[in-house]
């Protein structure tokens, strides 16, 4: 999964003192979290259910969660990208041993609700490491910021300056620009950034309001595919560092914002390659006195959680002679699968276990058939995937799917009954 930066930088020894003492750290009470690989992991889950034959739910599904894997993210992000600061998008996945984890490592926080910032807040984080990154607030939410002293925050229309003015006229301001993100899955422009023909007005209104406006942010959109997105984003905003400068304005703060792949994007755009661009740009544009940061999300997460899916009914079909076949699992889009809708992605399941045959990462050399993979409630949009190919699988075996730690668990409900996964953690750093 990883490159040879691994050889470089990822290869810090877990014996460490400042290693240990950081994993350590990030522990929560009474939350076991295993040394062992994901595979392994996964297999002492399916040990343990096949000698609990009879209890009731045994068969639920379960999702492992390696924080290990983030730390080799937080390791990466540090070796590419020194200058940027990162604050984790806590609403990519506030898992709390994520969360204690990233706290540990004194990265910061983007925050865009009253909640997500209690959740910084009480795993540890100092409010000066909170950015309330959502440029439209509800009232009572920015009181709450000014009683926690959480002063960044975004604004992005003149209305919200008004009302920060009222609720917090002591909040340290970020202008969040409209940047090009029609190159990205998710394009956050549309409800999002003051386009650029509004920075005179919006700074001149935050000036007359004697509000204090910081400095300027962005985002090139969610799942960006083209690296040079960021650089000229960069170039916008120093642009509009320069007309605040010429206003009066003493700016201070860079935000990059997010869209950065996780480490299971090895084609196309990696992070490696954004870092490339990024890096040198904001080097070239903004002297060392002013401080970057960015809100990487899913780039620490989403490679560190794997879903395991029981299947829970079969249904035969025949196509033009052909068998195809109906899976249903008992997990779907209105649990950890709701990426599919909310975050555009494309999941492609693997066989886990097949008549009592542990396969995870096997190529089972069989006849695979064509198939759908379905999740367990009444609605007929609940689909993981519309076409796919597996062996013959039958009830009871289990299915795995990889890279589901963003905007996946977080984000699910209770719809038909079915509850949220369990989470089992393991660290395969150490």
């Amino acid at each position: 999964m990883h490159t040879e930066l691994d050889t470089i930088v990822l290869n810090q020894r877990c014996d460490s003192p400042m290693v240990s003492k950081t994993l350590e750290t990030a522990r929560l009470p009474n939350i076991p979290v295993l040394s062992v690989s994901v595979k392994d992991a996964i297999k002492q889950k399916l040990d343990s259910i096949s000698q609990l034959k009879w209890e009731s739910d045994q068969e639920n599904a379960f999702v492992v969660g390696d924080i290990g894997e983030v730390y080799r993210q937080f390791l990466r992000w540090k070796a590419l990208l020194p200058r940027i600061e990162p604050f984790f998008a806590v609403k990519s996945n506030p898992d709390p041993m994520v969360v204690k984890l990233l706290q540990s490592l004194g990265l910061g926080f983007d925050c865009a609700s009253k909640a997500e910032i209690q959740i910084a807040l009480e795993t540890g984080a100092d409010p000066s490491r909170i950015i309330y990154a959502n440029p439209c607030k509800q009232a009572s939410y920015i009181r709450y910021a000014a009683q926690q002293n959480v002063a960044k925050m975004t604004f992005d229309n003149a209305d919200e300056l008004y009302k920060i003015k009222k609720f917090y006229p002591n909040a340290e301001l970020v202008l969040r620009i409209l940047t090009d993100d029609s190159k990205s899955l998710c394009q956050l422009g549309i409800k999002f950034g003051a386009p650029l023909d509004t920075v005179d007005h919006l700074l001149q209104t935050a000036k007359d309001l004697d509000l204090n406006v910081i400095g300027v942010s962005f985002h090139v959109g969610s799942g960006c595919y083209d690296q040079y997105a960021f650089s000229e984003a960069v170039n916008l905003a120093r642009g509009v560092f320069d007309k605040a400068e010429a206003m009066g304005f003493n700016f201070s703060l860079l935000d990059v914002g997010g869209g950065f792949p996780s480490a299971d994007v090895t084609d196309g755009v990696t992070f490696e390659k954004i870092a490339a661009v990024l890096g040198p740009t904001v080097d070239a544009l903004f002297p060392p006195n002013i401080r970057v940061i960015a809100e990487p999300g899913r780039y620490f997460v989403a490679s560190a959680f794997t879903v395991c899916t029981n299947i829970i009914a079969r249904r035969s079909k025949i196509n033009n002679e052909q068998p195809s076949f109906m899976y249903y699992v008992n997990d779907g889009m209105y649990g950890s699968f709701n990426c599919i809708i909310f975050d555009h992605q494309v999941v492609q399941p693997h066989v886990l276990a097949k008549d009592g045959h542990f396969a995870y990462g096997e190529e089972l050399e069989e006849k695979h058939y064509e198939c759908s993979v379905w999740g367990p409630t009444c609605d007929s949009i609940d689909c993981l995937n519309k076409k796919t190919t597996l062996p013959l699988l039958s009830e009871g075996d289990w299915l795995y799917w990889n890279n589901m730690g963003a905007y996946t668990v977080c984000s699910s409900s209770q719809f038909n009954g079915f509850k949220s996964p369990e989470i089992l953690y393991t660290n395969t750093y150490c």
